[in-house]
């Protein structure tokens, strides 16, 4: 039997992605009602979607149509709808990032475990076909001893009147907290804990109060050096978005995979035995590098389905309130080692 769905802050990512793409063509989801302060809002996207609609997150929890909730509001309203969702005996599946600070997060996964309901968070390009492959390439040795990992991710985001994500006590940050997050949370699946951090950020080309730019320096558990850098500030047309794994057998880089969409290209460099050292570094005509098939997913269905999976057969959610907790540590703590001009441990 499906689950049915409550959507709480029902335009942006929500209206965009995760109703239509996730929710609504899945068997084992079914959307029942939605909610948004807005009032126009919350009716025109009831009336897209044939479902009730309301600005009452209280009238949606009283639906016992409603047996799980995406909420996908600014930042700062996650922990006290999360935590009602759980006391409503409703599983929450909440956007990234989990919350505004450590504490709330905790509070939330707290709420949660003590109703007895299942919390997940929205990191959803784990699902990624491309980033699967990496991952299974990494996990199997293909790239030997991983060294070195990037993730950059950018778009182009002038101000907007009233954009949360342009307000530190709406969102928690700008770029590293909106875009940065993913990155993080990302590349610590791939190649393992981070250990310590270091990070530069500031608000380079546009007129708000957040972050614009950020870049953050990592030291994994193993050994392996990273960078996430990311930004508002750059045209879309110009953001290739790349995800980069070195290692000591070869490569793997993957192009437009970090983001929305579920294609574009992964391309692994791996020349099979490794030689001597090359003095003339001579490159031209010996390029290796293959494009590798991946499966195109749906990240929003895949995250959807994985949830309901976790709620139906009693496990936990793959990705699930701790990683988010953990991403949304990672990502605080290099703001705090910015402001502390040095490396600090995670």
């Amino acid at each position: 039997m499906a689950i049915g769905w409550g959507v709480v802050g029902a335009g942006g990512i929500a209206d965009r992605r995760m109703i239509p793409e996730g929710i609504v063509p899945s068997p084992l989801c079914r959307l029942a009602m939605v909610m948004d302060a807005v009032p126009e809002r919350a009716e025109a996207v009831g009336r897209k979607y044939g479902v009730p609609h309301t600005t009452s997150l209280e009238e949606l929890l009283a639906n016992p149509q409603v047996q799980a909730v995406y909420i996908a509001t600014p930042v700062s309203a996650h922990r006290e709808q999360a935590i009602a969702s759980a006391r409503a005996g409703k599983h929450v599946l909440v956007e990234k990032p989990l919350a505004l600070t450590l504490q709330e997060g905790r509070e939330i996964l707290a709420g949660c475990q003590e109703a007895g309901v299942k919390c997940a968070s929205g990191y959803m390009m784990r699902y990624h076909g491309a980033h699967q492959k990496a991952k299974q390439l990494i996990e199997t040795g293909a790239l030997g001893k991983v060294t070195f990992a990037r993730a950059q991710l950018t778009c182009w985001y002038p101000p907007i009147p009233g954009a949360w994500r342009q307000s530190w006590a709406l969102g928690g940050g700008g770029a590293l907290m909106d875009l940065g997050t993913h990155c993080l949370e990302l590349l610590e699946w791939l190649v393992g804990p981070v250990e310590a951090l270091a990070c530069l950020y500031g608000t380079l080309a546009m007129d708000y109060e957040v972050d614009d730019t950020a870049t953050v320096l990592l030291r994994f558990r193993g050994g392996a050096q990273g960078v996430v850098d990311v930004s508002f500030c750059v045209p879309d047309q110009s953001s290739l978005n790349v995800l980069e794994v070195r290692g000591t057998r070869g490569a793997l880089y993957a192009r437009h995979t970090l983001g929305q969409e579920p294609g574009r290209e992964l391309v692994a460099y791996i020349p099979g035995e490794v030689g001597g050292y090359d003095a003339a570094q001579a490159r031209e005509g010996r390029e290796v590098g293959q494009a590798v098939p991946f499966e195109r997913i749906n990240m929003y269905r895949a995250e959807a389905e994985a949830f309901v999976r976790a709620i139906e057969e009693g496990g936990e959610p793959e990705v699930s309130g701790e990683v988010g907790l953990r991403a949304l540590e990672l990502t605080l703590r290099a703001y705090e080692a910015a402001r502390a001009g040095r490396f600090l441990g995670v």
